[in-house]
C-alpha cells in the first residue's frame, strides 16, 4: 500500500464524501466555483461537485470499499507505467488504458492529483512523435474521457497544458511549407481527432500565453495568399484559451478584441470567418461572465459597436432572402480557405446557431433592460426582423437554422438560469439573470415558437417543441395559456389534422410543467380525455404521439380518484364546468391572453377543481383500454411490416406507455385494468398483436405480481393444455417461419405466459409446480414453430428466478403511497439521493427451482439430441420430411435459451477450472500473462515466441467488483449447473461432428447449432448474447430524454431513476464478464467454428463466423488458436479455386477482429499475404470485390513497427510507482526490441520475395503485390533493397498504365524518403521531431524598426538580382517578426547524402537511361483513356522533378543533352495537344527540379527551357492546350520568390496589348498567364504599374475574351497591392485598440487608386455622351463598361470589396444605372445589374453608409428614368435589412419617407415596387420603431384616400390631368395601406389596427375602376389566402 499512499495522498477520509456518488454532467464556461478559487481540502476532492446519483448505495449487495478501488487503480497505473516505459504501447499500454476506462466507467473517481497526472500522461501519449497514429487515437480518446467534465479538473486552477505540441501537429496539415516535407509513406494522424483534442485541451491552456500565441500565429496572416489568413483564424479558434487573466488587465478581452475585429474585416463576405469569430466571441463571453474583474455592460464584455457588428454578422449567417438580393456571402471567397477547412469544427456538433445563442445568452445581464440597443434589445430586433420566416408557409433553406437558433437560445437561457440558482455558475450578483429579463426573453421567442411547432420540416418541429418546453419551464403563465388556446380547438377536431398532431406533441413536452403549475394542472385530465380519439388504427402517427403524451402524464401524476371519502367534491361536474368556462375564455381572448392562476384562483378552489377532475380517471381508463384493444385488433401482420414502420413503432410504444400507466393506478383502478386485460387475453387470439399484448401483460404483472399472476397463470396454463389436447395445436411440424392458423391460439397463450413470468420476482413460486409441469408437458407434446416459444417461456422463467433486478415501478416512494396520495403530490418526484430501491434478490427457493428446471430441461434435450445423432435415431434422416432437422434444431434452441436463462449463475473462474483451463486463475485478480511478462520471464523465448502477438492478453480484465452472487461455489447446485454446462458443450461438439459428416447441407441445424455455440461461449455471468446492457441503456436514454432540463441534474420521474440503478448493476455484471482462460473443450469448440467458417454454404459460414467473432472476445488467446486452420483452408482453397471457401476464409481473417491479430502476429502474416496475393488471380467478381476491400488493410500489415517514441520523461515519471520496476521494464524492453528486429527481418525477407513475384506476375497480381511490397520494403534506416529499387524504377515504364501509376507513386515515395532522410541528417530522431536542415535555408533579420523597411523589401522584388530568395508569402504582410525565413540565391553547399542514400540514387540513376526517358515521354503523350484525365498531371510532374534532378546532378546514365533530345522528339511540331501536355509536364518538372541547385545548374536549365516556354507562350497557345501551360506556370511559380523565375515573370510583365492584332485568343491567353503569375506571386509582384497603365488606356478593347481577361487581371492586381506590415504584433494590437473598439478600418483606397477610379468613370461618362443613343454596334462606352464591370465584379465578389465603398454613392451607382438602360446590349445590362445588386451586400462599418443611402434616396426621388427609380428600390430594401443594427434612426426615417413618396410615382411598376419594399421594411423593423412608423403611415394613407374622393365618371374618354392625379393619389394610398397589411402576412390574430385598414380599403376604394379597385381586391384576397390555417381565429377578431 505504500504506492497507493504516494498516488492517493489527496484522498482523505475527512472529505466525508463517497466518490462513487458524484455526478458527471457538464458545466459551460470557466470553473463553476467562480474565479476566486478555493484552497484547503476542497481542492483535494476527486471532483468539485458531489455526484447526483449515489450509484453504489442503491445496489442490493455490499459494494467494495473505496480503498480497494484505489488500490486497483494504483495497480492499473503501475502496469501502465511499465508498458509505456518499456515501449509496449500496443497491446500493453492500450490494455491498461482500457482497464483504466473500465474502472472510470463504473462511476469510480480517481483523486484529483492522480487525474491531473493521468491527463498529462495521455496528452503526452496522444501527441508523442513516433507513436502509431491508430494507437495515439485511443490515447487521445482517453484524454477526452479524463477531461470530459469541467468539475473533474477546474480550468485555470488544477492543470495547465502546453499548446505547442498540438500546434506542431496542426502545422503538419495546414502549414506544410513550414513543417518541412512530409514522408509520403508515413501515415499522418487523423485531423478530426486532433481538432477534437483541441476542443478538450483548449480549456487547460494557460491564458497568460495568449500573447505568445499571437506572436506565433499572426505573422502567418496574409490575404495575398488568403489560405494563410484562414489558417490563422482557424488556429485561434482551436487553440486560444478564452478564460480571462484576472490579475493582468492587458490580457483582458478588450485589449485584443479590436485586433480580432480588424482581422475579421480583412476577409469580408466570408461565411467561414463569420462562423469562426462568432465561435471565439461566444466562448470569450461564456468564460468572462463569472470574472468580476472583466468589465461588463448592456453589451456583455463587448462594446456597442462590437455588439452591432456581431448582430449584423448573425443576420448574414441566417441567410434570409431579401427581395432580389444575392447572398451576403461570395462563393469565391471561401474557396480560398484551402487546407484551413481541416480546422473547421464538426458542424453537426457545433452548428453556427449554437455559437450565436451562446454569445447572446452569455452576454445577457440586467444592464440590458435599460438600453434599447442592448443585447436583449437587439435580440428582440433580430427575431422580429425574421419573424415571418418561422411560419410554416414560408419554409426554405433558412428554416432549420432559425429553429436551431431559438432552440439553443432557450436551452442556454434555461441552463444559465438553473446553474446561477444552484450556485454551479458563480456569476456576480449584478450580472445574474432576473425575472424581468426572463420575462422579456420568453416574450421575445414566444410567437416564433408557436409558429415553429407547426413547421413542415420534422427537424424544425422537433427543435420548436424543445424550445416550447424550455420557455414553458421558464414562464409557465406566459406560455401555457397561448399553447392551450391553440391546443383545445385542434384536440376538439375543429382544425386540420396536422395541427392536431402538433398539439399532441406539444402536450407531450408541456405535460410535466402543466402538472406542476397551479391551475393549469386542472386541465390535464380533460386533455387526456380529448387525446383518446388520437388512438386510431387508421392514423398510426397520431396514435404514437397520443401514447407518448399519455406516457408523459403517467410519469407525473397518480391515477387516483381524490374525491373518494370527501363530501365537498362530488364527481367531475365542478371540473367540467370550470374547464368549459376556461375554454370559452381562451376563445374570447385569443392567443395573446395571459392567465395568472396564482393570483386569480384560490388554493382551496384550485384543489377542489383538481380533485373533481380526478373523478373521471376510471372512465378514462376503460375508454383507453377499449381503444387500445380496437387498435390491436386492426394491426397488420408483423411479418408484413417493414422495419421502422409506424406499426412497429406503435408496438414498441405501447409497453412504454402501459408501464407507467399501470404503476400509477390506484388499487381500484388497477383491478379494473387487470379484469379488462385478463378477459381480453382469455377471449381473444389476435396473432398480429401478440407481442404488443404480451408486453402489456408484462407491465400489468410487474406492477402487482401476486395479484396478476393469480389471475393469469391458471387461465393461461389451462388454455395451453386445451389447445394442445383438444385442438391438436403444434402436433405436426411446419415449413417456413409463419405460425399455422391451428397453432395461433397456443402461441398466443404461451407468449402471454412467457411475458407474465419475467421480471416479476418471487411471486412465480406460488405457481411453481404448474409452471414446471406445463414446461415439461409442452416439450413432450409440441412440434414445429411453437417449440421456439416454449423454449422462450422456459428462458424467461429462468431469467426471472436467477437475476437481480429492480421490482418497483411506482412514481412515488412507499411512504407516500402508505399515507395516501394527495393533491400536493401531483408532479412531484423524490430526489435522486432519497430513493428507496426495491430489488429482486434470488432466494434459495428460487435458485433451487431454477436449477431444477434447468436440469430437467437440459437433461431432456441432451438425451434427445444424443439419440438423434446415434445410430438408433428415433426419427429417420431420410431427407424428405425434415422432421429430424426440426427435432435437432428445437433441442439446440432450447439448450441455447436455457444457457442464457441461467447465465448469471455461471462463474467465469469455475467455468475455466471445469475444463482444466490453459491458464491459472488467482483470486479475484486474474494476472496470468496479462502483465505481458509471462512470455519472457524465463528469457528462453523461441523464434516463434518473438514473432507472436500478445494480442489477446490485452482483452483480459484484471479486477472484479461485487455484482451480487446468487449461488455459493461450494453448493451442490453450483456443481450441478456447471457440470451440465460442460456436458452441453461436449454434446454440441458431437452434434457438430455428426452434422459435418452426415448432414453438411442442413443449414437450419447448423444455424441453431452455432447460435447455441455463441451462447455457450459468451453467456457466462451475464446474458451477453442478447446485448442486454446495450438494450436497457438505449431504452432508458430514450425515456429520460423528454425530462432532461439544461442545468438540472437527473430530475427524472422516480421509475426512471430506479431503472438507472438497474443499469448500473448490469454495468458491473458486464465489467466482470470478461475474457477467461481457455479450456480444452473450448479449444475444441473454437476449432469447430473455424472449420465451419469456411463451409461451402453461405448461411453456415456466416453464422459460424458470427459465433466465432463473439467467442474469441470471450476467451483469452482464442485468436491465435483459430487463425492457423483458417490460413490453411485459405491456402488450399486458393490452390483448388474453391471460391466459397476463399470467401469464407478471407472474410473471417480480414473483416473481423482476427485481422488485427493476424497483421501483428508474424507467424501468420507472411502466409496470409502470400495467399491474399494469390487470390488476385481468382476469376470470380465477388472474390475480387472482397479482396479489393481488404487491400488497404493488408498493405497496413507491412508498416514499420514503432522503434522510437519520444516522450517527456518527467511527465511519464509522475505516474511511476514507489517500488522499483526497472528490471521488469528492461526485460520487457529487451524482449520487444528483439521481437521488433525479428519481425522487421521477416518483413524484409517477404518484401524480397514479393519483389521477385511482382516481376513475373500478371499485371493484376503484380499491382496488388507491388502495393503490399512498397509498405513492407521501405524503411528509414535502409530506405530499400537494390532489388526493389530496380523493380520500382523499371516499373515506371511498364506497358500497363495501372502499374506505371503505382510504380511512379512508389518512386516519388522513394525519392522523398531519400531527400527527407538527408534533410534530417540521416537521423530518425530528427525525422520524428521534424528537425530538418535545408542547406540553402537561412534567416534574415528584419529591420522593421525602419519605417521604409517594407518599401525597400518590396522594391527588391522588382529587380532580378538577389542575395536571398523569400519563397514564403506571409512574412511582413500583416506584421513583421524579428526574423524571416529565406534561401541563399547561390547556395554554398548542396544536400549531403550518406552512403545509404547515395546507393539508392546511384541504383536509380543507372536505370534512368536515354531509353528510359524516351519510353516514359512516349507514354506521357499518349491520349488518355478517360477524358477527365486529360489535364496537367501533377503526380507525373512530381516524379519527373526527382528524376530530372538526378540528371542535373549527373547521377543518371542519361545526360542532360539526351533529355533535351527526347524533349524535342516529344514536342515534335506541337500540332497535337497531347504533345503540349507532355512537354508542359516535363519542362515544369525540369525547372522545378533546379530550385535548390547551384546557380550554374539553374542557369543551364533556364537557358535551355525558357526559350521553349517563351516561344510557346508567344505563339503556340490554343484553347485546347492553354490549361496545360497555365498549370505548368503555376508549378514553376507557386510558393516561390518571383526572382527565381525572373525571365518568365519579367517577360509576362512586359506584355502590352496589341490593338492592331485580331488574334483575340493569343492576347487573352497571355493576359491569363500574366494573371496566373500575379496570383502565384501575390503582393511580391512589383511590376504592375506599366501593366495597369496599358490596361486602363485600352479598357474599350474590341474583343470580349481580352476584356474578360483584363477585368479579372485588374481586380487581381489591385487585390494583391494591399498589405499592412505592422512593425510587430505589439504594435498591431496597440494601434487597433487605440483606433476604435473595432480596430482600424482596412482597405482604405490610396490617393493613386482613388484618382484611377475617378478617371476611369470620367472616361466612361465621356464615352457615354459620345455614343449615339440607340446605336446597335459596339462602342467604346459599351466595351469599356464591360471591362470595368468585370473588374468591379471581381473586386466586389472578393474579400477586399470594402476598398470601393466610398465610390458607390457619387461615382459608380448612376453609371451602373445608365449601363442598365442600354437596351441594345443585353450583356452589358445583365452585367451592370449583377454588379448593382452586389452593392448593398458589401459590409459597411457604422456610419459609412450615410452617403450611399443618401444617393439611393436622391436617385429614387429625382431620376428622370423610371427604370432607375425602380432599381434603387431593390437596394434600399436590402441595405435596410442587412444593416438593421448599424443604420441610424435618421437614415431609417429618410428611407421610409423616400419609399412612401415613391408610392406616388407616375410609373405603375415603381409604385408596385415601392409598396413591396415598404411592406418588407416595416416587417423587419424593430417593434418600437415599427409601431411609431405604422401609426404615421396609416394616418397618412387613410387621410389621402379620404381627402381624394373619386370624381364622377367622365363623359369623354380622355381623363383630365386632375382626374389622373386623383387616381394616382388614391392608388398610392391603397398601395400604402396594402403595404401595411402585407407587412404582417402571418400574424394571428391580426394586429388590432388592421381591421380598420381593411374596412377603409373595402368601403372607400374597392369599387374604384381600373388599377385602384384591382389593387384593393388583390390586397383583400391575399390577406385571406395567407391566413387559411388560422382563419377560424382571425375571422373572430376582424369582425369584433
Amino acid at each position: 500500500m505504500e504506492a497507493s499512499n504516494r498516488f492517493f495522498s489527496a484522498v482523505s477520509a475527512s472529505n466525508g464524501i463517497s466518490t462513487a456518488d458524484i455526478s458527471r454532467a457538464t458545466s459551460p464556461g470557466a470553473d463553476w466555483r467562480g474565479t476566486t478559487g478555493h484552497g484547503g481540502e476542497q481542492d483535494d476532492r476527486p471532483r468539485s461537485r458531489p455526484r447526483t446519483f449515489p450509484y453504489t448505495r442503491y445496489l442490493p449487495y455490499e459494494a467494495e470499499e473505496e480503498a480497494e478501488r484505489l488500490e486497483n487503480l494504483q495497480e492499473i497505473i503501475k502496469h501502465l507505467y511499465v508498458a509505456v516505459e518499456a515501449g509496449d504501447f500496443a497491446p500493453g499500454a492500450l490494455h491498461w488504458t482500457r482497464e483504466l476506462r473500465s474502472w472510470i466507467g463504473l462511476k469510480f473517481d480517481p483523486p484529483r492529483a492522480v487525474r491531473i497526472k493521468l491527463v498529462k500522461l495521455y496528452y503526452e501519449l496522444s501527441l508523442a512523435p513516433g507513436i502509431d497514429p491508430s494507437v495515439a487515437e485511443r490515447f487521445a480518446s482517453t484524454f477526452m474521457v479524463l477531461t470530459k467534465r469541467k468539475h473533474y479538473l477546474r480550468p485555470g486552477k488544477d492543470l495547465f497544458l502546453d499548446w505547442r505540441p498540438l500546434f506542431k501537429e496542426l502545422k503538419i496539415f495546414v502549414l506544410p511549407q513550414e513543417s518541412g516535407m512530409v514522408h509520403t509513406t508515413n501515415v499522418k494522424r487523423n485531423i478530426r481527432t486532433i481538432t477534437k483534442l483541441c476542443s478538450f485541451a483548449q480549456l487547460y491552456f494557460n491564458p497568460k500565453e495568449v500573447p505568445l500565441m499571437f506572436e506565433e500565429f499572426f505573422p502567418y496572416f496574409s490575404t495575398s495568399f488568403a489560405e494563410s489568413g484562414y489558417v490563422v483564424v482557424g488556429l485561434l479558434n482551436l487553440l486560444m484559451p478564452t478564460s480571462p487573466v484576472l490579475d493582468d488587465e492587458k490580457l483582458h478581452p478588450q485589449s485584443y478584441l479590436p485586433t480580432f475585429f480588424h482581422l475579421w474585416s480583412l476577409v469580408n463576405r466570408s461565411r467561414s470567418f463569420d462562423s469562426c469569430f462568432i465561435d471565439i466571441f461566444s466562448r470569450l463571453a461564456r468564460d468572462s461572465l463569472s470574472a468580476k474583474q472583466v468589465s461588463f455592460s448592456a453589451y456583455g464584455i463587448f462594446t456597442q459597436d462590437q455588439s452591432s457588428l456581431v448582430f449584423t454578422a448573425i443576420l448574414r449567417l441566417l441567410d434570409i432572402p431579401v427581395g432580389q438580393a444575392t447572398s451576403p456571402y461570395s462563393p469565391i471567397v471561401d474557396i480560398n480557405a484551402g487546407l484551413a477547412m481541416l480546422l473547421d469544427r464538426d458542424q453537426r456538433k457545433h452548428p453556427v446557431a449554437h455559437n450565436i445563442a451562446r454569445w447572446i445568452i452569455m452576454s445577457l445581464s440586467p444592464a440590458c433592460l435599460s438600453k434599447s440597443d442592448s443585447i436583449v434589445g437587439n435580440l428582440e430586433g433580430l427575431i422580429q426582423a425574421v419573424e415571418t420566416f418561422f411560419h410554416p408557409s414560408n419554409s426554405g433553406a433558412w428554416t432549420k437554422t432559425l429553429s436551431q437558433l431559438v432552440y439553443y437560445l432557450a436551452d442556454f437561457f434555461v441552463m444559465r438560469w438553473n446553474r446561477e440558482r444552484s450556485g454551479e455558475m458563480e456569476v456576480p450578483e449584478e450580472r445574474r439573470l432576473n425575472d424581468e429579463l426572463k420575462k422579456r426573453f420568453v416574450l421575445c421567442l414566444r410567437e416564433v415558437t408557436f409558429m415553429g411547432i407547426y413547421a413542415k420540416s420534422g427537424t424544425a418541429m422537433n427543435y420548436s417543441l424543445s424550445t416550447l418546453q424550455s420557455l414553458a419551464y421558464l414562464e409557465p403563465t406566459l406560455v401555457l395559456p397561448g399553447a392551450l388556446e391553440m391546443i383545445y380547438p385542434s384536440m376538439q377536431g375543429l382544425v386540420e389534422v396536422h395541427r392536431t398532431t402538433s398539439s399532441l406533441r406539444s402536450l407531450q413536452v408541456l405535460s410535466r410543467i402543466m402538472v406542476r403549475t397551479k391551475g393549469f394542472r386542472c386541465h390535464v385530465t380533460t386533455l387526456l380525455g380529448l387525446a383518446l380519439p388520437g388512438i386510431d388504427a387508421n392514423d398510426l402517427e397520431k396514435t404514437l404521439h397520443t401514447l407518448s403524451f399519455i406516457q408523459s402524464v403517467c410519469y407525473c401524476i397518480p391515477f387516483h380518484d381524490l374525491t373518494k371519502g370527501r363530501e365537498d367534491v362530488n364527481g367531475s361536474s365542478l371540473a367540467m364546468q370550470w374547464i368549459a368556462s376556461e375554454v370559452d375564455n381562451f376563445e374570447r381572448q385569443g392567443a395573446k391572453l395571459e392567465i395568472d392562476y396564482e393570483a386569480g384562483l384560490a388554493d382551496s378552489d384550485e384543489a377542489m377543481i383538481l380533485r373533481s377532475s380526478t373523478a373521471g380517471f376510471g372512465e378514462f381508463l376503460i375508454s383507453f383500454l377499449g381503444r387500445v384493444f380496437t387498435l390491436l385488433e386492426n394491426l397488420p401482420d408483423p411479418s408484413r411490416v417493414r422495419s421502422g414502420a409506424p406499426e412497429e413503432n406503435v408496438v414498441n410504444t405501447l409497453p412504454a406507455t402501459f408501464t407507467p400507466l399501470l404503476s400509477s393506478l390506484s388499487p381500484e383502478l388497477y383491478d379494473i385494468a387487470l379484469n379488462k386485460i385478463a378477459d381480453f387475453v382469455a377471449n381473444h387470439v389476435i396473432h398480429q398483436a401478440r407481442d404488443a399484448m404480451a408486453f402489456i401483460c408484462n407491465a400489468l404483472c410487474k406492477t402487482s405480481p401476486k395479484k396478476a399472476l393469480k389471475r393469469f397463470v391458471p387461465i393461461l396454463i389451462q388454455a395451453i393444455r386445451t389447445e394442445i389436447d383438444e385442438n391438436g395445436a403444434a402436433s405436426t411440424r411446419n415449413t417456413g417461419s409463419d405460425v399455422l392458423p391451428r397453432d395461433r391460439g397456443l402461441v398466443w397463450n404461451i407468449s402471454m405466459l412467457s411475458m407474465c413470468i419475467v421480471h416479476v420476482g418471487e411471486a412465480v413460486l406460488d405457481h411453481k409446480q404448474p409452471l414446471f409441469d406445463v414446461a415439461l408437458y409442452m416439450q413432450q407434446k409440441c412440434k414445429g414453430m411453437p417449440t421456439v416459444h416454449v423454449s422462450n417461456f422456459i428462458h424467461h422463467l429462468l431469467l426471472n428466478l436467477s437475476s437481480f433486478y429492480t421490482t418497483d415501478y411506482s412514481i412515488y416512494e412507499p411512504a407516500v403511497i402508505e399515507r395516501g396520495v394527495q393533491v400536493e403530490d401531483w408532479g412531484q418526484s423524490p430526489k435522486s439521493t432519497e430513493l428507496t430501491v426495491q430489488w429482486h434478490v434470488p432466494s434459495k427457493e428460487e435458485i433451487e427451482f431454477a436449477v431444477e428446471l434447468f436440469e430437467s430441461q437440459a437433461k431432456g434435450a441432451l438425451a434427445q439430441l444424443g439419440s438423434l445423432i446415434s445410430h438408433q435415431s428415433p426419427i429417420k434422416r431420410d431427407g424428405t420430411g425434415k422432421e429430424w432437422s426440426d427435432e435437432v434444431s428445437r433441442n439446440l434452441v432450447l439448450l441455447r435459451l436455457i444457457l442464457s436463462g441461467v447465465s448469471v449463475l455461471f462463474d467465469g473462474k469455475a467455468v475455466s477450472k471445469m475444463g482444466q483451463a490453459s491458464g491459472t486463475v488467482n483470486g479475484d485478480t486474474e494476472m496470468s500473462g496479462v502483465n505481458g511478462y509471462a512470455e519472457y520471464e524465463n528469457g528462453t523465448e523461441s523464434a516463434d515466441d518473438l514473432l507472436r502477438e500478445t494480442d489477446d492478453e490485452e482483452e483480459k480484465p484484471t479486477f472484479k467488483y461485487s455484482a451480487g452472487r446468487s449461488l455459493d461455489p461450494s453448493s451442490p447446485l453450483f456443481a450441478t449447473i456447471h457440470g451440465l454446462r460442460e456436458e452441453i458443450g461436449e454434446l454440441l461438439h458431437r452434434v457438430h461432428l455428426f452434422l459435418t459428416e452426415k448432414q453438411e447441407d442442413d443449414v437450419s441445424c447448423f444455424n441453431s447449432l452455432y447460435t447455441a455455440y455463441r451462447s455457450w461461449f459468451v453467456d457466462v455471468g451475464i446474458e451477453r448474447s442478447a446485448h442486454v446492457l446495450d438494450r436497457v441503456t438505449r431504452l432508458l436514454a430514450a425515456d429520460i430524454h423528454p425530462y432532461k432540463v439544461s442545468g438540472l441534474r437527473k430530475e427524472y420521474p422516480r421509475p426512471l431513476l430506479l431503472r438507472r440503478a438497474n443499469v448500473y448493476h448490469l454495468q458491473r455484471l458486464r465489467h466482470n464478464a470478461a475474457p477467461r482462460p481457455k479450456t480444452d473443450l473450448e479449444k475444441t469448440l473454437l476449432l469447430d467454428l473455424a472449420a465451419s467458417s469456411v463451409s461451402l454454404y453461405t448461411e453456415i459460414r456466416r453464422n459460424a463466423q458470427i459465433s466465432a467473432e463473439s467467442a474469441v472476445k470471450a476467451i483469452i488467446a482464442a485468436r491465435p488458436l483459430i487463425i492457423p486452420p483458417l490460413l490453411k483452408a485459405l491456402e488450399s482453397a486458393v490452390k483448388t479455386n474453391d471460391y466459397p471457401r476463399i470467401k469464407g476464409a478471407m472474410y473471417a481473417l480480414l473483416f473481423g477482429s482476427l485481422a488485427k491479430t493476424v497483421g501483428r502476429d508474424w507467424r501468420f502474416t507472411p502466409s496470409l499475404i502470400r495467399s491474399f496475393i494469390a487470390v488476385s488471380t481468382a476469376d470470380k467478381p465477388s472474390v475480387q470485390k472482397l479482396a479489393t476491400g481488404a487491400t488497404y488493410q493488408v498493405m497496413e500489415f507491412g508498416r514499420p513497427a514503432d522503434h522510437l517514441v519520444l516522450l517527456n520523461k518527467d511527465i511519464v515519471n509522475e505516474v511511476a510507482p514507489t517500488e522499483s520496476v526497472e528490471s521488469t521494464i528492461s526485460k520487457k524492453r529487451d524482449f520487444l526490441e528483439k521481437k521488433r528486429k525479428k519481425v522487421e527481418q521477416k518483413k524484409a525477407e517477404l518484401a524480397g520475395e514479393l519483389v521477385d513475384l511482382a516481376r513475373e506476375s500478371h499485371w493484376k497480381k503484380a499491382s496488388r503485390t507491388a502495393a503490399i511490397m512498397i509498405n513492407l520494403g521501405m524503411r528509414f534506416d535502409t530506405i530499400s533493397s537494390d532489388n526493389m529499387v530496380d523493380l520500382i524504377t523499371k516499373g515506371t515504364i511498364n506497358s500497363h498504365p495501372n502499374l506505371r501509376g503505382l510504380y511512379s507513386g512508389a518512386l516519388v515515395a522513394l525519392f522523398s524518403l531519400v531527400e527527407i532522410r538527408a534533410l534530417c541528417q540521416h537521423d530518425y530522431k530528427n525525422y520524428l521531431l521534424d528537425t530538418q536542415i535545408v542547406p540553402a535555408k537561412t534567416e534574415i533579420t528584419t529591420e522593421h524598426g525602419d519605417s521604409n523597411w517594407t518599401g525597400k523589401y518590396l522594391a527588391n522584388f522588382s529587380k532580378p538580382k538577389a542575395d536571398h530568395y523569400v519563397d514564403h508569402d506571409y512574412p511582413g504582410w500583416l506584421v513583421w517578426g524579428d526574423k524571416m525565413p529565406a534561401y541563399d540565391a547561390a547556395p554554398k553547399k548542396q544536400l549531403d547524402f550518406d552512403a545509404v542514400e547515395q546507393r539508392v540514387r546511384s541504383t536509380v540513376g543507372a536505370i534512368l537511361t536515354r531509353k528510359w526517358f524516351s519510353t516514359f515521354f512516349g507514354y506521357l503523350k499518349q491520349e488518355p483513356r478517360d477524358s477527365s484525365a486529360d489535364r496537367f498531371r501533377m503526380a507525373t510532374a512530381m516524379m519527373l522533378v526527382y528524376a530530372l534532378g538526378l540528371v542535373i546532378d549527373g547521377v543518371t546514365a542519361a545526360s542532360f543533352d539526351d533529355v533535351k533530345e527526347e524533349v524535342k522528339a516529344t514536342f515534335e511540331d506541337g500540332s497535337d495537344k497531347h504533345q503540349h501536355r507532355a512537354t508542359a509536364e516535363i519542362l515544369g518538372a525540369l525547372m522545378t527540379s533546379v530550385v535548390d541547385k547551384s546557380a550554374e545548374r539553374r542557369a543551364k536549365v533556364w537557358e535551355y527551357a525558357f526559350p521553349i516556354i517563351r516561344d510557346i507562350f508567344a505563339d503556340g497557345l490554343t484553347p485546347e492546350n492553354s490549361s496545360y501551360w497555365t498549370t505548368c506556370l503555376h508549378l514553376i511559380l507557386q510558393g516561390k520568390d518571383p526572382r527565381r523565375a525572373w525571365p518568365i515573370v519579367s517577360w509576362l510583365a512586359d506584355f502590352r496589348l496589341d490593338m492592331s492584332s485580331n488574334a483575340a485568343f493569343k492576347e487573352s491567353s497571355k493576359i491569363q498567364l500574366l494573371q496566373q503569375c500575379i496570383v502565384d506571386v501575390g503582393w511580391h509582384f512589383q511590376l504592375e504599374k506599366p501593366i495597369l497603365q496599358d490596361f486602363l488606356a485600352h479598357l474599350d478593347h474590341p474583343y470580349k475574351g481580352v476584356r474578360e481577361a483584363m477585368g479579372q487581371t485588374l481586380a487581381c492586381i489591385y487585390r494583391t497591392r494591399y498589405h499592412e506590415s505592422y512593425k510587430n504584433v505589439n504594435e498591431l494590437v496597440t494601434l487597433q485598440r487605440e483606433a476604435s473598439s473595432v480596430g482600424v478600418r482596412p482597405y482604405r483606397p490610396t490617393k493613386e487608386f482613388t484618382d484611377t477610379i475617378h478617371e476611369v468613370f470620367a472616361k466612361l461618362e465621356r464615352w457615354r455622351l459620345e455614343r449615339t443613343p440607340g446605336q446597335q454596334t459596339p462602342s467604346s462606352y459599351t466595351s469599356g463598361s464591360k471591362t470595368v464591370l468585370l473588374w468591379l465584379d471581381g473586386t466586389l465578389s472578393s474579400y477586399e470589396c470594402t476598398q470601393l465603398l466610398q465610390f458607390f454613392p457619387n461615382v459608380m451607382m448612376e453609371q451602373l444605372l445608365h449601363m442598365m438602360d442600354v437596351k441594345e446590349d443585353p450583356e452589358l445590362q445583365s452585367l451592370a445589374y449583377l454588379v448593382f445588386r452586389l452593392l448593398p451586400n458589401i459590409p459597411h462599418q457604422k456610419g459609412e453608409d450615410h452617403d450611399f443611402i443618401a444617393a439611393l434616396i436622391r436617385i429614387g426621388k429625382t431620376s428622370s428614368l423610371w427604370h432607375q427609380r425602380l432599381r434603387v428600390l431593390i437596394n434600399m430594401q436590402v441595405i435596410y435589412f442587412r444593416r438593421l443594427f448599424l443604420i441610424s434612426r435618421e437614415e431609417q426615417e429618410a428611407l421610409f419617407n423616400c419609399v412612401s413618396d415613391m408610392l406616388e410615382d407616375t410609373q405603375l411598376e415603381v409604385r408596385l415596387g415601392a409598396s413591396t419594399t415598404l411592406s418588407g421594411m416595416i416587417r423587419c423593423s424593430p417593434v418600437s420603431f415599427r409601431n411609431e412608423v405604422l401609426q404615421g403611415l396609416k394616418q397618412r394613407f387613410s387621410d389621402k384616400l379620404r381627402n381624394s374622393p373619386m370624381p364622377k365618371r367622365l363623359k369623354t374618354g380622355t381623363p383630365t390631368p386632375e382626374h389622373t392625379k386623383i387616381v394616382l393619389t388614391r392608388h398610392a394610398a391603397v398601395l400604402g395601406l396594402g403595404a401595411l397589411v402585407q407587412a404582417f402576412p402571418y400574424t394571428s390574430p391580426a394586429p388590432p389596427w388592421l381591421p380598420e385598414i381593411l374596412a377603409t380599403l373595402a368601403v372607400k376604394a374597392a369599387a374604384d375602376p381600373g388599377m385602384v379597385g384591382k389593387s384593393v381586391k388583390t390586397i383583400l384576397s391575399d390577406f385571406k389566402k395567407t391566413r387559411q390555417d388560422t382563419w377560424h381565429v382571425d375571422v373572430k377578431h376582424i369582425y369584433v
